[in-house]
């Protein structure tokens, strides 16, 4: 079964939404602050296994998998996810 996010998904995804990369043991750990507060932070493992997928993200994130693929993708913008996250409540609007 193929995984939906990959290592290559969960990096862009980090570097997109701006994270801090710490090497932590067999994963490194991103952080996403947002004003100055960490509201998400998630493991990218790295390991060379291709059966070793990064589907947790978007629990982490408060998303869905189809969003979470689309922030690697592209079409789904920081702000974008940062808007989401308020929708939910999970964040206070300005």
């Amino acid at each position: 079964m193929a995984r939906i996010i990959t290592r290559e998904h969960a990096l862009k995804i980090a570097s997109k939404l701006g994270a801090e990369v710490e090497a932590r043991g067999k994963h490194d750990m991103a952080y996403v602050r947002h004003e100055g507060k960490l509201i998400a932070s998630f493991g990218i493992r790295r390991c060379s296994q291709k059966d070793k997928g990064h589907d947790y993200i978007s629990k982490a994130l408060s998303i869905g998998p189809h969003d979470a693929r689309l922030l690697a993708q592209c079409p789904l913008l920081r702000e974008d996810w940062i808007n989401i996250l308020k929708d939910k409540r999970l964040l206070k609007s300005d």
